[in-house]
């Protein structure tokens, strides 16, 4: 990597190399930042976590800026000379949203990592896109708050990638997904100019919400250069457990009537009987290898009351056990549902996790989302483990299968989309918190029609008429 305080970086690709794109221009560009063209850096741009090997992509040029002013010099350069410039911060998205599908340069906003400002009696906090989500939650914590929609990835993640695919976590049942605590954004558009969309205010009828529209976007309408986010006060009572059930009939049915009588729970997570052996297996849990929910409760007083009212909804589902604790206590309790992508990853290791499924549906079809994924892992011979937020019909699945059988692969891939095709039939989501990036274009027109499809198009050719940012995301191919 090149220090391009004087515009020049170094180019070390290779005459075996040639670009996709001419990016010489950005040697004129008089940048706070960096620039790299070389093959280490740009090889690290070509993936995220959900990228098979075959669909990386190498960009001609990795930029790390370390303004707004640079993200818009560099975007706005390269839209003048028709360069695809695509937003990258942690890789860590699973549907290949980060990766330059068409090269061109990636944007690594990593360096743009500041928490500017906490304003505790506002209770909000201004972040730069690369602020990983436990730093913002450290920085917010000295004041006794909390950034309440924290994916499950929060330690790893950025803010930006949160934004960009509107991510969400185990405690959205209670405080909702990033969409909703988020007041204000700063932004690059497509032609290089900076606006502020939104408003610090609790709320405002002023004008279209574009702010609502940048959120979920994936860094196809515009870059994320600066997010207020609202907080909240850290609950003075924690408390929770897991409950083992018998069946995943049982399991699944005293989910859903939990949340629909009102339980005041802040996380309900499902993991059935398969991703429990994994669990065992992976850290001698000695737990039943039964389906269980996990829970938490969050409260400032009466938490007890609240998880008498749950315990209440379980036993009439037959619930065999119940248990609940505060502290290191609770962190044990739910330390299968924190491991289970280890736990999947460490099992077999001739076998790998297909595709992660991240289906959401209404809650009261839960349980039927959940049957038709054991049915289908039946009816194509398939180990389908699946776990999720059940609280908000939120479901994750994977397959765990033999990369050198083309038989199992090709199983795994029609079981995968079955899956999907079955929760949009159910009124649901091909995508609950992952985005659409570029594995599920082909679903966003059967979820949501050919009409509202066009009018996506239309606002993506309005805000971006060149194509600039990310191309090859979230809308299908003409």
């Amino acid at each position: 990597m090149t220090d391009t305080t004087d515009g020049a970086p170094t180019d070390d690709t290779g005459d075996d190399d040639p670009p996709t794109h001419d990016v010489s221009f950005l040697a004129a560009l008089a940048l706070d930042g960096e620039v790299s063209l070389g093959i280490s850096d740009r090889d690290e741009h070509a993936t995220d976590w959900g990228t098979d090997a075959a669909d990386a992509v190498r960009p001609d040029a990795v930029v790390y800026p370390a303004s707004t002013a640079d993200a818009a010099a560099v975007v706005g350069a390269a839209d003048e000379r028709g360069v695809p410039v695509t937003a990258y911060a942690a890789g860590t998205g699973l549907e290949d949203g980060a990766v330059p599908a068409h090269a061109g340069i990636s944007l690594d906003l990593t360096r743009m990592d500041e928490v500017h400002e906490v304003r505790p009696d506002d209770l909000q906090v201004d972040v730069g896109p690369g602020a990983v989500g436990a730093d913002v939650d450290e920085a917010v914590a000295r004041h006794g708050l909390f950034f309440p929609p924290l994916p499950s990835s929060g330690d790893i993640s950025t803010v930006g990638g949160m934004v960009a695919t509107d991510a969400s976590g185990m405690g959205t049942v209670k405080y909702g997904e990033v969409a909703d605590w988020v007041l204000e954004l700063e932004v690059v558009f497509a032609d290089g100019s900076v606006a502020t969309v939104g408003s610090k205010a609790a709320k405002t009828s002023a004008g279209y919400n574009l702010q609502e529209l940048i959120v979920g976007s994936e860094g196809t309408l515009a870059v994320v250069t600066r997010a207020t986010l609202e907080l909240a006060g850290r609950p003075a009572q924690i408390e929770g457990g897991r409950a083992v059930f018998p069946t995943l009939d049982d399991a699944t049915a005293a989910v859903s009537d939990a949340v629909t009588a009102g339980v005041d729970v802040a996380k309900i997570e499902l993991i059935d009987a398969e991703t429990a052996m994994l669990a065992n297996d992976y850290s001698d849990a000695a737990l039943p290898e039964r389906p269980m929910v996990f829970v938490e409760f969050h409260a400032n007083h009466g938490v007890d009351e609240e998880v008498a009212f749950c315990r209440s909804v379980f036993e009439a589902h037959d619930v065999e056990r119940f248990e609940t604790a505060g502290g290191e206590r609770m962190a044990e309790l739910w330390r299968a549902r924190e491991d289970i992508t280890y736990a999947a990853e460490a099992y077999d290791p001739d076998r790998e996790m297909g595709h992660p499924g991240d289906v959401t549906v209404p809650i009261g079809s839960y349980p039927e989302m959940i049957r038709a994924v054991k049915d289908v892992a039946a009816e194509y011979d398939l180990f389908v483990p699946c776990f999720g937020h059940a609280g908000d019909g939120n479901l994750h699945y994977f397959v765990l299968r033999d990369p050198d059988d083309p038989d199992e692969l090709a199983r795994a891939e029609a079981a995968y989309g079955e899956l999907v095709e079955r929760a949009i039939e159910l009124g649901g989501t091909a995508t609950g918190e992952h985005g659409i990036g570029a594995g599920k274009r082909n679903y966003l027109e059967p979820e949501h029609g050919a009409a509202a499809v066009d009018a996506m198009r239309a606002i993506k050719r309005a805000l971006d008429p060149n194509g600039t940012l990310n191309p090859g995301k979230v809308l299908p191919e003409e």
